[in-house]
């Protein structure tokens, strides 16, 4: 099982940061995250961009039992200035 990290609104969302879940590609582990998380979650994810193994992804590449697949919502703020 590809391992799932979960980062800022999608960590609240889902109650955690990190899962293991099963699925061959990105877009059936991010399936099992939403039918796992729920309706919260899908709307977050909604937004975010994924990453597998710290490189951009696509909803069919595969995975792997060793991969990791991270969800990272966007981020804002700064100085204002």
């Amino acid at each position: 099982m590809a391992v799932l990290r979960l980062f800022a609104a999608a960590r609240d969302a889902a109650g955690t940061g990190c899962d293991q879940l099963p699925g061959a590609t990105v877009g059936e582990v991010l399936e099992g995250a939403r039918s796992r998380y729920g309706g919260d979650f899908t709307a977050v994810l909604a937004r975010c961009t994924v990453w597998r193994n710290g490189d951009g992804t696509g909803l069919d590449d595969p995975v792997s039992d060793d991969d990791e697949v991270a969800v990272l919502p966007p981020v804002s703020g700064g100085s204002g200035e």
